[in-house]
């Protein structure tokens, strides 16, 4: 029998060097090159979610920030 814990894989903080646990999930879209409804996602620790905001949000790419568990299908 296979462990289902063996086929997810594990959700890792985006920002680099990084290798902490994600909780959040930074969804994006550059609309310069992606239609308005496309999704993209950085993962993000707690540590690391207030940056990679910024960096998102700076550039007018961040979307919003839910918890990784609300993450759909659809997301990035």
């Amino acid at each position: 029998m296979t462990d289902v814990s063996d086929d997810v894989p594990e959700l890792r903080c985006s920002a680099r060097g990084c290798g902490a646990d994600a909780v959040w999930g930074l969804r994006w879209n550059n609309p310069k090159i992606h239609t308005p409804e496309r999704r993209k996602v950085w993962l993000a620790c707690p540590d690391h979610r207030t940056s990679l905001e910024e960096y998102l949000g700076v550039r007018g790419f961040h979307l919003d920030t839910v918890a990784v568990g609300d993450l759909t299908a659809t997301d990035g």
